[in-house]
């Protein structure tokens, strides 16, 4: 059975910040379709990981290379984006005074400026393409809403939605789960569930339940004081003794 494509390898990766080293020499490999998701301690290097992969900081060493042979530290925020790498921020960032619909006729790829894109007349498969996002996102009848009447839960779909309008190949999405509901939180999963394949996806998150959700048969990736601790299975990373030690805290050793 022949492996699928290397969609984002990073080796060697290295970072720090006045002498603090928030990445340490991290060896990161995820392939295409895959929907892998990243738990760790406060201060693991979780959101520094994807600063360097966005472009948003360049790392001291080490090579992050994009579909086997782009090398990203050597691109922009704005070229890695071009790419098709798009972030969704653990805080929604939506446009609250357009609707909706407007907030994905805005993220459309190759938007064409922000009165051009709101005023101007979709083509009939721009047009189709925001609808199956709507109805992708569970959004449909919340089209014409403002994006700051929505509820959190909404915001972060929408916000995803843009990514989808973007046709990001790579989604990179930081706790999406944080301030939900636990009804959103499982809608949520399921709409990440239902992306993996098409798009690949890297989820970082705390909430455990959601992490069980959304990883079953999948690989965890557990990082720790800016490296890999361990990966493997939910259940297999979840009774790591290193793992229950430095992040879940379920068991104390004495030395």
């Amino acid at each position: 059975m022949s492996r699928k494509p290397m969609l984002l390898a990073a080796e060697g990766v290295n970072k720090s910040f006045a002498g603090f080293k928030a990445i340490n020499d991290l060896n990161f490999y995820l392939e295409e379709g895959e929907l892998r998701t990243v738990i760790g301690p406060n201060g693991a290097g979780k959101t520094s990981f994807l600063d360097l992969i966005t472009g948003r900081t360049k790392p001291d060493t080490g090579s992050i290379k994009w579909e086997e042979e782009t090398e990203l530290t050597h691109l922009s925020e704005y070229e890695i984006f071009r790419l098709g790498i798009g972030r969704k921020f653990q805080t929604p960032t939506v446009y609250t005074d357009h609707t909706v619909f407007e907030n994905l006729v805005l993220s459309l790829e190759g938007s064409r400026g922000v009165f051009a894109s709101i005023f101007g007349k979709l083509r009939r498969l721009e047009r189709e393409r925001i609808f199956d996002i709507l109805k992708t996102i569970n959004l449909t009848a919340k089209a014409e809403w403002k994006a700051g009447a929505l509820a959190h839960g909404q915001k972060q779909w929408l916000e995803i939605g843009m990514l989808l309008a973007q046709n990001a190949k790579l989604l990179l999405v930081d706790e999406p789960a944080a301030g939900m509901t636990d009804e959103e939180t499982h809608r949520t999963g399921e709409l990440l569930l239902s992306l993996a394949g098409e798009h690949t996806i890297v989820v970082i998150e705390h909430d455990m339940v959601f992490v069980r959700q959304i990883a079953a048969g999948r690989k965890v990736t557990v990082l720790h004081q800016g490296s890999v601790l361990c990966e493997g299975p939910v259940d297999e990373v979840q009774n790591d003794e290193r793992v229950i030690e430095v992040y879940l805290g379920r068991k104390h050793r004495h030395d």
